[in-house]
């Protein structure tokens, strides 16, 4: 159900949790500058709770979003809002404690219809959409300060090119991948780029993250009726195409697709397989030209789904603070001192 306690209820019961969080972490473990805020469901809100908490605790994501918050005040979008929302966590007197989204959540649902009710949402969607929209914001406050002449890069070059240039959100999220494709007949390969700013994966049975990226880059082979027109040949020929990365993110949000299509039952089907993933993770299938081919990532946070299909369930979040892991379950915020390898 979508019933709030009454608000005496709730403050009794979330300052119980905050004091016990707080003890538990203790004041010298504490970090410094740092607040631990749970954040209150408006009904079904967890997928959207979860992803905030995980961005909050992405510190370059974070420090652009509080830097956007200290520049001069601009009309109201869901960049503001967010900017908003962080920058009362970040400002909180208190370390531990809750705070409601209202704002945030009443412009997302007045912005897109999809989150517009109280049904459960797609954690992946809403961070794909959240993205995508802070970075055609920031673009188009860039093409104003351009046409304004406020920018000193606005050259006549950059302002005809069909790309607006990238933002902050694709620094720190953006990835390029080359999909090769070999012509068996002419040993010709050609290849094609494609920015990401989350890599989906298909997960199996008994597997791992590493596994499932492998999977991603698997050599497919295209023959019958899926043969490749090769330029050089100038004919359809059979083929091998995979995927490589080409260039890495700074952070690589990588999506389980866990909900399946069944064609025999005609809906979406929830794979609760267990996923082990490493707290630290090199990805092997770049290309040869790839920038930062070893580059070492660290897992900082992980938003879970636990339920049985893809409408129904509930969302939380696992993220790393300094040296340890929280659970931010909407409103509640617990310490783990073991951290979950599989899920």
């Amino acid at each position: 159900g979508f019933e709030l306690p009454n608000c005496r209820q709730l403050a009794a019961e979330v300052g119980a949790n905050a004091s016990a969080l707080e003890k538990e972490i203790g004041p010298e473990q504490f970090p410094v500058n740092e607040h631990y805020f749970g954040l209150v469901n408006f009904g079904n809100t967890c997928y959207c709770n979860s992803v905030l908490q995980a961005l909050y605790f992405c510190r370059p994501f974070r420090e652009k979003v509080l830097a956007y918050k200290s520049q001069p005040r601009k009309k109201e979008s869901l960049l503001t809002c967010l900017a908003d929302l962080f920058h009362s966590i970040a400002t909180q007197k208190k370390k531990v404690g809750v705070i409601p989204p209202k704002k945030f959540i009443t412009r997302l649902r007045k912005e897109n219809e999809l989150f517009d009710n109280y049904m459960q949402q797609d954690a992946h969607e809403f961070l794909n959409y959240l993205l995508n929209t802070v970075a055609d914001i920031l673009q188009e406050e860039k093409k104003q300060e351009k046409q304004n002449g406020r920018l000193p890069n606005g050259s006549i070059d950059s302002e005809n090119s069909n790309s607006p240039d990238p933002t902050w959100v694709h620094e720190i999220f953006q990835g390029t991948l080359t999909n090769e494709t070999r012509c068996l007949t002419c040993e010709t390969i050609s290849s094609k780029d494609e920015d990401f700013l989350d890599l989906s994966v298909d997960v199996e049975q008994n597997t791992s993250i590493t596994h499932c990226l492998r999977g991603f880059s698997n050599t497919e082979t295209l023959c019958s009726e899926y043969k490749y027109y090769c330029e050089e040949c100038r004919s359809k020929q059979e083929a091998h195409k995979r995927m490589k990365v080409k260039k890495l993110p700074m952070i690589l949000a990588l999506h389980l697709k866990r909900f399946k299509y069944m064609d025999q039952l005609h809906r979406y089907t929830k794979l609760s397989y267990r996923v082990v993933f490493p707290l630290e993770l090199r990805l092997f299938n770049t290309s040869g030209d790839a920038t930062n081919p070893d580059r070492m990532y660290d897992l900082v946070a992980v938003v879970v789904h636990c339920g049985s299909g893809p409408n129904r369930g509930h969302y939380i979040a696992i993220v790393k603070s300094h040296d340890f892991w929280l659970l931010f379950d909407d409103d509640i915020v617990e310490v783990r001192i073991v951290v979950i390898h599989c899920l």
